[in-house]
């Protein structure tokens, strides 16, 4: 579901709860919604989620190490799939939040003429890019984590992130976006559970539960990189929470507990 539309239906009441709303990258989203009039952010499912720009490791090494020295168009064209003359950014879809930050620092950093957004279905643009990594071609893209693309490309191997000159966000926002010694342009961020306060007011051990659940953030790369390799069915998914949940079989019954114990 797009991160935006799902935040409208937990504010409007046509749903209860979404997993995935990143605390700052999603927060005008929430606020739009209705914010904490009409639902709360609860626990931190995932902590430490990074987004940003990458790019393939020769032309890292190359010296090509900061998003703003595709202002130079010489280097902007190595980057150039299609022939146009500007560097190709495999981006972000449309309302998923992450499109709101790239649209706002081409601006501010000067890109607009010389890098392209492509937007659209993001794992038909990643793989187009992934298979031009393999044929040796720049590339440049961005990604987030979790997910599976930085199990494919892997940074500090196969590709690394850009810096950024200095912080921009969107709308004003803040954060820490600062990560290994690089300022990557997005803030590390948290992913929070919303549910309306009606939903949480009604259902005491469901609030407990996001209260207290946390997955690791690689532990959900890995369950994305075996949906992308072809485990994709609603039985392979199902054995991937089955093993997930036997490998933490103490963290898990813990949350149960504690869940059944709040419904009391």
């Amino acid at each position: 579901m797009i991160a935006q539309t799902a935040h409208l239906a937990i504010g409007t009441g046509d749903g209860d709860y979404f997993t995935n709303s990143w605390d700052t990258l999603h927060n005008t989203f929430f606020e739009e919604a209705g914010g904490t009039g009409v639902m709360t952010k609860v626990g931190t499912l995932v902590e430490g989620a990074l987004q940003g720009y990458l790019v393939d490791k020769a032309s890292y090494d190359a010296g090509v190490t900061d998003l703003a020295m595709l202002k130079d168009p010489e280097i902007a064209k190595r980057f150039d799939a299609d022939g146009d003359g500007t560097a190709d950014l495999a981006g972000c879809v449309p309302g998923w939040g992450c499109e709101r930050v790239i649209e706002h620092e081409l601006t501010e950093y000067g890109l607009r003429d010389t890098v392209t957004h492509n937007q659209g279905e993001y794992n038909a643009i990643i793989a187009d890019t992934i298979a031009r990594q393999k044929n040796g071609e720049p590339i440049r893209y961005f990604t987030w984590t979790p997910y599976w693309v930085s199990g494919a490309l892997v940074p500090g191997r196969d590709v690394e992130w850009l810096s950024v000159p200095y912080t921009s966000l969107p709308d004003g926002g803040t954060g820490n976006t600062e990560f290994d010694g690089k300022n990557l342009g997005f803030a590390v961020d948290n992913l929070r559970i919303i549910a309306r306060n009606d939903f949480l007011e009604a259902n005491p051990a469901a609030a407990k539960l996001f209260e207290v659940a946390k997955i690791d953030i690689n532990d959900i790369s890995a369950e994305n990189k075996l949906i992308a390799d072809g485990g994709n069915t609603p039985e392979a998914i199902d054995k991937h929470v089955a093993d997930w949940i036997a490998a933490h079989q103490a963290d898990y019954d813990g949350w149960l507990a504690a869940a059944r114990d709040a419904a009391k």
